[in-house]
């Protein structure tokens, strides 16, 4: 069983104004990447630091997720503090996961660069920090989750079986 954690941050769908479409998203790549029986632990909540602080330790420490994906505050406006609140709660930071993420949405957007994705890892749990818009979700997961499963391995996650048919993952090779 693996489980994920889904931290929607947007002022506006968590106050009623839109229904949330990214956190679907994340739920539906993952469905098609995952093998493994999956449990989902969503939620949506305003771009607050201090309560985005509290769901990160609580879906790490208390649910004991896995994964957890963020959507949603990692642009550069006044209100998006994801990362900050990610390197908060987190023992290590793993910038290759933002420099990636950054680069392919180069390849659609020149206003990636404004783009402040990152990923780190709180005791046994993964935490990468998604953008807000749900194409721009699947561009980004896409190049980054093959590294994931190893990743989950190497903190003493669950062992994450990804579908071959959809996606290929990287585990080196045992002696």
């Amino acid at each position: 069983m693996v489980k994920i954690g889904i931290l929607v941050l947007s002022d506006r769908a968590s106050s009623g104004v839109y229904e949330d479409k990214s956190g679907i998203e994340i739920e539906k790549i993952l469905n098609s990447y995952i093998k493994n029986e999956k449990e989902f632990f969503y939620e949506l909540i305003p771009d607050e630091y201090e309560l985005i602080i509290e769901k990160l330790n609580y879906l790490a420490d208390d649910v004991k997720c896995d994964l957890v994906f963020t959507t949603g505050g990692t642009g550069p406006a006044l209100r998006d503090v994801t990362p900050e609140a990610t390197e908060i709660v987190c023992d290590k930071m793993l910038p290759g996961f933002g420099e990636l993420m950054r680069a392919k949405s180069l390849e659609y957007v020149p206003t990636a660069i404004l783009s402040r994705q990152s990923a780190g890892i709180k005791g046994k749990t993964l935490i990468v920090n998604l953008p807000g818009n749900p194409k721009a979700i699947r561009e980004c997961l896409e190049p980054v989750f093959p590294a994931i499963p190893y990743c989950v391995d190497l903190i003493g996650g669950a062992y994450i079986e990804n579908n071959e048919e959809v996606i290929s993952v990287f585990r080196p090779k045992k002696k």
